[in-house]
């Protein structure tokens, strides 16, 4: 739910803060005072239009901002697309959203305490929140909405099947395109097979091994330079140990370790000391030995055999031929023709391949045909439980001969099936008997949409959809006992969702669970407003005041008991 929301410098509002509870807010006051500057925030915190004619002079921007707090499943795929975007979750879970808008008309949006697109804050508000009122672009007016909602309503198993339906949809695609494709470029895909297939040719030829030009390149490099290395390790051997020209004038390395040891352990008694030094030339000796006999090892090894030398060069320049044209190195070649052997693989355009392919799209089209028309006999059932829950629902809106129907109806053209089945689905309304049957953007006017709205949401309250719903001034020409049944409903989707109304009823606003009114200063130069939460008495005289205009008539004041009393009865029955 949305817990706080902050507003400032747009519309009258200087600065203030909306602390929200989860059921049903209530904002209140008098006409002017700035409650639609309240819905106008919401829907910039939610990625809406900017109108810089709405921002205060001074200072010269507006902000609003927001706390979120998500649970379940919703919690997750939010907190998982804005981490995946940069943004960062608070440590107690929740959300800062934020938009700031200047007066020049520049727009910028942070989404976790990092700058974000304003399209971000318009995809999280998308999951998160629905905003009803004459003035919005209503979410379920879009025909792709209505479809969701009504499959959201159709139940589990319904949502189950039209998984199936989609993965099956998705497999048949996938092959229908591959089939086209294979069919339709088949020149250029024997073109590029011949290409791939004399690569491969050429490199199976030569048959590069992993690694192989940098052994060959080490290889080659000792052979150029046998002699210079068989001098320098014949020379080492000799001077360390056993070298035939070693004399007692120029004695090897050996030797003089030898020495050196034996005339520390002839003083080891009288310093023991130099025993410890001798036990450490010893060591010395025999790791000089070793190395010694591995240059003697070294120097057999050696071979300057130029027919090898010659082989080396060869081969080099058959790899090189493969690197000028397919990768930098050989393991590169190796990899590309790795690739190229699954490119072939796809490129194929035999007729055996083809006649397979298209078998299995038959099998996958006749799959996904059946599944669709399952599809569409459980969302006309569907569709006729929804028409009766709504159309009761309209009854006690003050709108008992109104009627909303779903038309499901089959999607016309090549392309009738889709990735969501082979129907169009359309929310009509008959205002009275006799009426033809329309859209409900053409069949209602502004406070009957709002109506119609809130209908259709009290029955999908259990269905899903976003967890706060707004609803501006949904009792626009609604009184009496109308206006108390829509108070009774608002109470009833507070229930499942966070619910923000904005209403001038003192029957709606009794139901609240939190009520804001929004009130103006006039006392400086400029006219602010602010909000403040209002309790007990100062909500009696709220309400006495939109019941009379006079906020301490003793009268109005008891009529407004009177009012909460039977609200809390309702609330509690």
């Amino acid at each position: 739910m949305l817990e706080e929301l902050r507003i400032t410098g747009l519309g009258v509002i200087d600065d203030t803060t909306l602390k929200l509870t989860g059921g049903m807010n209530v904002i209140t006051g008098e006409t002017g005072a700035g409650k639609t500057m309240v819905v106008t925030g919401l829907g910039l915190l939610f990625g809406g239009r900017a109108d810089a004619g709405r921002v205060r002079a001074d200072p010269g921007r507006a902000v609003v901002e927001g706390r979120l707090r998500l649970r379940g499943a919703l919690a997750d795929a939010v907190q998982t697309r804005i981490t995946e975007a940069g943004a960062e979750v608070d440590d107690d879970g929740s959300i800062l959203l934020s938009r700031t808008v200047t007066i020049e008309g520049r727009s910028r949006a942070h989404v976790g305490g990092r700058s974000m697109p304003v399209a971000m804050l318009a995809e999280v508000g998308e999951q998160v929140l629905a905003v009803h009122g004459q003035s919005d672009q209503l979410r379920l007016l879009r025909p792709a909405e209505q479809r969701a909602a009504l499959d959201r309503f159709a139940g589990p198993e319904h949502e189950k099947l039209l998984e199936t339906y989609r993965e099956a949809f998705a497999r048949w695609r996938a092959v229908v395109d591959d089939l086209a494709d294979r069919r339709r470029n088949a020149r250029a895909r024997s073109q590029e097979a011949d290409l791939l297939k004399l690569g491969l040719d050429e490199i199976s030829r030569v048959d590069p091994q992993p690694g192989e030009d940098e052994e060959l390149r080490a290889e080659v490099q000792r052979l150029e330079h046998a002699e210079g290395l068989r001098v320098a390790a014949a020379t080492a051997a000799q001077a360390l140990a056993s070298g035939v020209e070693a004399t007692d004038d120029a004695p090897d390395a050996a030797q003089l370790l030898g020495l050196a040891r034996r005339t520390l352990e002839a003083q080891s008694s009288v310093d023991q000391s130099l025993s410890d030094l001798a036990a450490r030339i010893e060591e010395a000796a025999t790791l000089v030995g070793d190395v010694a006999s591995e240059l003697s090892a070294y120097l057999s090894s050696l071979d300057a055999d130029p027919a090898r030398l010659e082989e080396i060069y060869e081969r080099r320049a058959a790899l090189r031929g493969l690197t000028r044209k397919y990768a930098d190195d050989v393991d590169g070649v190796i990899a590309w023709a790795d690739n190229a052997r699954s490119r072939l693989a796809a490129l194929d355009t035999s007729d055996e391949l083809l006649d397979e392919l298209d078998k299995e799209r038959q099998r996958l089209e006749a799959q996904v045909g059946e599944l669709a028309q399952r599809l569409t006999a459980a969302r006309v059932e569907a569709a006729g439980r929804f028409s009766e829950a709504v159309s009761v629902e309209l009854t006690g809106l003050a709108m008992p001969h109104a009627k909303v129907e779903v038309a499901v109806v089959p999607r016309a053209g090549d392309l009738a099936l889709g990735p969501d089945g082979a129907d169009e689905v359309e929310l009509r309304l008959l205002a009275h008997p006799g009426a033809p049957s329309l859209p409900l953007q053409k069949g209602a006017s502004g406070g009957e949409l709002s109506r119609v709205m809130l209908a259709i949401e009290v029955v999908f309250a259990g269905a899903g959809g976003p967890p706060t719903l707004v609803f501006d001034e949904v009792d626009a020409g609604v009184g009496g006992q109308a206006a108390v049944e829509i108070g009774r409903r608002l109470a009833r989707l507070a229930r499942t969702h966070q619910v923000l109304v904005v209403t001038h009823l003192p029957q709606v606003a009794a139901f609240a669970d939190r009520h804001l009114v929004v009130a103006k200063d006039t006392g400086g130069a400029i006219t602010t407003s602010g909000v403040r939460i209002v309790e007990e008495t100062e909500r009696a005289r709220e309400l006495s005041r939109m019941l009379a205009g006079l906020p301490d008539s003793d009268l109005g004041i008891a009529h407004a008991e009177e009012l909460l009393a039977v609200a809390g009865r309702e609330k509690r029955g």
